[in-house]
């Protein structure tokens, strides 16, 4: 907390080029139809310190990075002088294991793909890799680039998605029981035993004011009850602090999501171990620049997988090589 001329504001640790851990300027009350009775009444709410709890012997990471290497476009076949714009995206998935009190990647998946509403686009090969085509359809209310994008981002959760299997088919044998933590929302994942999302920045509020208020009163390891919440899907969620170094209010506040066909015991159960384990992997502002919300196994995996994506310069080289074929 620092003073000004009688004024008093916190700064945001988060790396502005990250935008915001809390998206003021953007947050707005979500639509969502939100069920507050699933673990305590709504009139019993209050902060949940840590219980004890018998933690998982290993706990899995899945994250996922995308970097655009070229926007092109496709010529008409028909020779009517109009082209279509595509992009060009690297990305690639992954999962860290932390067990035994060690870190190890166990698997990751690095893909090339040509994204583009084109219905003539095929697969570009290149010295760095083949291109594989995704035609997404065209949607009037939305504007292309954000069409294209959406169907990347969906590429990359289905990516995500198999790499975590993969990784899990990996590690049978000699883990017992595991916590899987999908880094962003659990859609499309749900189905993944024993699995959660984690979600580091808030854009929406989907608690009552009152409800909210208290949010930003946890303190470290707390947590809020179990809610449920539906907008286009249905998932379980609660609100977990990290451990954190002053701050503004939401400082340390990340948003656990679980599947929506877990009983009110098991989702509290995975609530807890949810308190219990994920501080221990909370980074702090001065080796990351999105603490403490990005997770220290989280964000080892991010370096590692872009690294995995190649040199920029040499994928565009390759690309504008394959262009002039």
């Amino acid at each position: 907390m620092t003073a000004v001329a009688g004024m008093h504001f916190s700064i945001d640790a988060w790396d502005p080029g990250y935008g915001s851990s809390m998206e003021a300027e953007e947050l707005g009350r979500s639509q969502a139809e939100v069920e507050l009775d699933v673990e305590v009444p709504e009139a019993e709410w209050a902060p949940i310190d840590p219980s004890p709890v018998t933690p998982p012997q290993a706990v899995l990471f899945v994250d996922g990075v995308r970097r655009i290497d070229a926007r092109v476009w496709i010529d008409d076949p028909a020779g009517t002088n109009s082209a279509s714009i595509g992009i060009c995206a690297s990305y690639a998935a992954g999962v860290v294991c932390c067990c035994e009190g060690q870190a190890h990647v166990v698997g990751t998946d690095v893909r090339r793909g040509l994204f583009t509403v084109a219905p003539q686009a095929d697969d570009i090969a290149t010295p760095a890799g083949i291109y594989t085509a995704h035609r997404a359809a065209a949607k009037e209310d939305k504007p292309l680039p954000v069409v294209l994008s959406s169907a990347l981002q969906e590429q990359l959760a289905e990516t995500e998605l198999e790499t975590a299997i993969r990784a899990r088919t990996a590690i049978d044998g000699h883990v017992r029981d595991d916590l899987l933590v999908v880094d962003g929302p659990l859609r499309g994942r749900a189905h993944l035993d024993r699995a959660v999302g984690f979600i580091k920045s808030h854009q929406t509020t989907y608690l009552p004011g009152e409800l909210n208020a208290m949010v930003g009163r946890l303190g470290a390891h707390q947590r809020t009850p179990v809610f449920l919440m539906g907008t286009t899907w249905v998932r379980h969620s609660w609100y977990l602090r990290l451990p954190s170094v002053g701050g503004p209010p939401w400082s340390g506040v990340v948003r656990v999501e679980a599947a929506p066909h877990l009983g009110r015991e098991q989702v509290a159960e995975l609530a807890n171990v949810t308190q219990s384990v994920l501080g221990r992997f909370a980074s702090v502002a001065y080796k990351d620049s999105r603490a403490p919300q990005n997770l220290y196994p989280i964000a080892g995996l991010e370096r590692d997988l872009r690294h995995r994506l190649g040199d920029q310069q040499f994928v565009y080289r390759a690309l504008r090589l394959a262009a002039a074929r």
